[in-house]
């Protein structure tokens, strides 16, 4: 029988409420962004060019007149797709190499986590890099390199979580049953192994968030003229002095929905496994 993954009743940690709140309200900005800009983001207007804040350009204008907050808004989706789509990708290979691992003892177990050593020893970014230097750059293919740089951390994770449940005395009766190393898996030990999965899992988004956007400030990711708030900061350099808006309003709103998703995750972090609580990452 598999162990409970939750105690009944208990309160979620203020700060999962707030983190919730606010990530909440960055993906309905980002649902909702394209009906909500009130100017192309795309379209240029060179008499406009490089206007401060005001009532009529909240965000203030770019180099070629575009409306910041427009293109704010237009450029949510991006970050968000960057997090969440790399971080399934590292989820959907990940997972199972470490379930694996942890199952197939020996040469299996070996050939994987030595992989994932060789992986794990280089930086993400030069990883990264090294990933979408054989490729034309772009959303999709940053997404996908972004995933791949987090399968080693999360095979070794699924693979220590793993480990431990199959210590446990439900495993061992499974065996007695003469169920097969499938069923072990995938009754047995996934299902318990999904809380200290989704806290990591809640805390990888937001590194998944961060890379891709530094990705794309070295112009490997979604390619001009796109809305993505690493390439927009990227762009802004040149007018650092004379528009600083251009670059402070995306820099904001990324360093919020970063905030946003490692509150969240800290916050399933105390939920999920009170030992931890109060702990660093």
């Amino acid at each position: 029988m598999s162990a409970a993954l939750s105690a009944p009743g208990r309160r979620l940690p203020r700060s999962l409420l707030l983190g919730l709140v606010v990530l909440g309200l960055v993906l309905l900005l980002a649902a909702l962004g394209p009906f909500l800009a009130p100017y192309d983001p795309d379209a240029f207007n060179m008499r406009a060019r490089l206007r401060p804040p005001s009532a009529a350009h909240w965000f203030g204008t770019d180099e070629f007149g575009r409306d910041v907050f427009s293109r704010v808004l237009a450029g949510a989706h991006h970050s968000l797709l960057m997090g969440f789509g790399a971080t399934a990708i590292s989820l959907a290979i990940g997972v199972p190499l470490g379930l694996i691992a942890a199952f197939r003892r020996g040469l299996v177990e070996e050939a994987i986590m030595r992989g994932v050593d060789l992986l794990i020893s280089l930086p993400p970014v030069l990883l990264g890099l090294l990933i979408l230097a054989v490729t034309e750059p772009g959303l999709g293919k940053t997404i996908l390199a972004v995933g791949l740089v987090y399968v080693p951390i999360m095979t070794r994770i699924a693979r220590a979580v793993a480990l431990d449940l199959l210590a446990e005395e439900f495993v061992e009766a499974a065996r007695a049953r003469g169920e097969g190393a499938f069923h072990i898996l995938a009754r047995e030990i996934l299902p318990n192994a999904w809380p200290p999965l989704i806290v990591e899992t809640a805390l990888r988004v937001t590194f998944a968030i961060l890379l891709g956007s530094a990705l794309s400030f070295l112009g490997l990711g979604p390619q001009p003229p796109a809305s993505e708030w690493g390439l927009m900061i990227a762009e802004s350099r040149p007018f650092i002095s004379e528009a600083p808006w251009i670059g402070l309003a995306p820099g904001l709103c990324l360093c919020l929905l970063l905030i946003a998703v490692n509150v969240v995750g800290e916050g399933l972090r105390d939920l999920l496994d009170p030992r931890l609580k109060g702990r660093g990452h």
